[in-house]
């Protein structure tokens, strides 16, 4: 399920240093080292996928597991009530840098109506 030269995987797998949030059987969740907020985390799908047009290589309990550990690190990092934002990028419009399916959550302050 992993590719060996992904770097989420390689961050899955501990080969290399992340600050972990939260990781569960499908999920990981760990601190974005560029963050855009005062809160921004990734959560990563364990099984390795390039993005949600990939998502049909995902089980309903995998792809279920993303949203769910996105909510639980909202509340470790305490923007449940303030607010935030959870955007996943696909694709070159979307400036997609890491081709592994991942999930920004990002709060901690008020965010631009746009996100650009």
């Amino acid at each position: 399920a992993h590719m060996e030269d992904c770097l989420f995987c390689k961050i899955i797998r501990g080969e290399i240093p992340s600050r972990k949030i939260y990781e569960d059987e499908d999920t990981y969740a760990f601190y974005d080292i560029h963050p855009q907020a005062k809160v921004h985390a990734l959560v990563v799908s364990k099984r390795h996928t390039t993005d949600l047009a990939h998502h049909s290589e995902l089980s309903d309990r995998e792809l279920a597991a993303c949203l769910r550990a996105c909510a639980k690190v909202a509340e470790l990092l305490n923007v449940a009530e303030s607010g935030y934002r959870v955007v996943s990028n696909r694709g070159e419009n979307a400036c997609q840098t890491v081709g592994h399916l991942h999930f920004h959550v990002i709060g901690g302050e008020k965010l631009a109506e746009r996100m650009a």
